[in-house]
């Protein structure tokens, strides 16, 4: 069914609808995403403040079929709120829609509305003496909103899972307008299809999310964190299943980085201090938090010698400060900003099997080198298997001058993936980027079964048109 693009009736139909303070111009950050490769467009922006002003934009874009792309804080990476094409759209930005509506430390619940930014939720728990424990590079930026309609990961997913995992209940607006209230704080609820997990990772596709019930966790009595080189990515999964032998579900994270990281470190950001005189080939950082009564600098020393004794590390340091642990994770989370001043050809975010990461890192390799003189920077989340394998150009060249080989790299690798069992969408989601991907390696019933749930929910196609699913 054809859309219908934003008109100055339309526009009217919304002022009426609407206070002014909800209506507001396209400025260019609402049309950029953080790469540059796409710039957007719409025809308003729409800032609601309460989920009822959210239901009268979508109740009114609905009757008139003109297109909504639900706004986060803008930070994702496949285009999701990115419109390039078709009739101009409304952009509906949660941004005002940033309440910590409650928090219940005795459930380890908090219930905060969509626009809530991630630092401010962590911030949030810190004062009631609780975690949530959703942590990515943009915390600063990002909003829960956004971070649920992606199913986010970050850096815990190994003890804590996904966003999924972290929301008991929601509140949404669906795409005829009408709120659902299922804000809910039950731990157990089977009454029927699960529309919050239906809603999580739907990118804005199925409804727009305006608030969520959070699970929260206790916070960790004791932290520490410890950089250990490992010969090989075969060496750190070995490591990390000794680590969970130590220490269980202790181990909160557990990050592989490559000596190509630590070079880009040195070559765009010469005073962030590198732990070792010589940048070692892997190197793994990991973080624990161990309950009361519990060291877990000792449990990371013992881990170290009993490591070095089985020819698993060869060298390491345990952060003896939390100054030193913030070091140490500063050094991880600046590697994307590293990537991004060197300008990667073709950015892959990937999962595998973690018994298959062994074999795929140098397969990749293999692929990639036939291809032509590329840099390669593998990293990411070894504990769940997700990898960022981003491609860049030799040291003297542009990305610029590699860009007829985009699709090759990218189609070469994501073979390799499917090849491997794993997935291109690990922890971005598909958004518009990777919609032909989808295509190409989905299952062709679980595209049927989506395209059914489309259909069913948004008859119309209103919703967030052209991501995860061809128009």
């Amino acid at each position: 069914m054809d859309l219908n693009p934003v008109d100055a009736p339309f526009i009217e139909a919304l002022r009426a609808a609407l206070p002014a303070a909800a209506l507001r111009s396209p400025e260019p950050h609402y049309l950029e995403e953080p790469r540059g490769r796409w710039a957007g467009r719409a025809g308003v922006v729409v800032a609601p403040a309460v989920v009822e002003e959210v239901a009268r934009v979508i109740t009114l874009a609905n009757s008139a079929r003109v297109p909504v792309i639900p706004y986060g804080g803008g930070t994702g990476l496949v285009g999701g709120q990115i419109a390039q094409e078709g009739p101009a759209p409304v952009l509906l930005s949660l941004e005002r829609m940033r309440a910590i509506r409650a928090a219940h430390p005795d459930e380890n619940v908090m219930i905060v509305e969509a626009g809530a930014i991630l630092q401010d939720v962590h911030e949030a728990a810190e004062r009631v003496d609780r975690l949530f424990p959703l942590s990515i590079a943009a915390k600063g930026s990002a909003q829960i909103g956004g971070l649920l309609a992606t199913n986010a990961g970050g850096v815990n997913v190994l003890r804590y899972g996904n966003a999924r995992d972290l929301c008991l209940g929601l509140e949404a607006v669906l795409p005829n307008g009408e709120i659902w209230h299922g804000l809910k704080r039950l731990r157990k609820d089977n009454a029927g299809y699960d529309l919050r997990n239906l809603l999580i990772g739907a990118e804005g596709t199925l409804g727009v999310i305006t608030a969520a019930s959070l699970k929260l966790a206790p916070r960790p009595a004791g932290e520490a964190t410890a950089l250990m080189v490992v010969e090989s990515p075969r060496a750190a999964l070995s490591l990390l299943s000794l680590a969970r032998a130590h220490v269980g579900e202790g181990v909160s994270a557990f990050e592989l980085m490559h000596r190509m990281g630590l070079d880009f470190l040195a070559e765009t950001m010469p005073d962030l201090r590198q732990p070792f005189p010589t940048p070692p080939e892997w190197l793994v950082l990991i973080d624990v938090g161990l309950a009361r009564g519990l060291d877990p600098v000792a449990a990371l020393e013992r881990l170290f010698a009993e490591a070095l004794e089985a020819g698993l590390v060869s060298d390491g340091i345990i952060a003896q400060s939390e100054a030193q642990r913030q070091d140490f994770w500063r050094l991880r989370e600046s590697i994307p900003e590293a990537n991004r001043r060197i300008g990667a050809v073709s950015s892959h975010d990937i999962s595998l099997p973690l018994s298959a990461l062994p074999e795929f890192i140098p397969a990749g390799q293999v692929a990639i080198t036939a291809l032509g003189d590329f840099r390669i920077n593998c990293f990411g989340h070894l504990g769940d298997g997700n990898l960022h394998y981003n491609v860049f150009p030799a040291r003297g060249h542009s990305r610029e001058d590699h860009a007829s080989q985009r699709e090759a790299i990218k189609r070469a690798v994501h073979d390799l993936v499917h090849d491997f069992g794993g997935s291109v969408a690990a922890e971005h989601g598909v958004g518009r980027l990777k919609v032909d991907d989808l295509e190409r390696y989905g299952e062709p019933a679980h595209l049927a079964a989506m395209r059914s749930l489309k259909q069913a929910l948004d008859p119309q196609g209103i919703m967030n048109p052209g991501a995860v699913l061809r128009r």
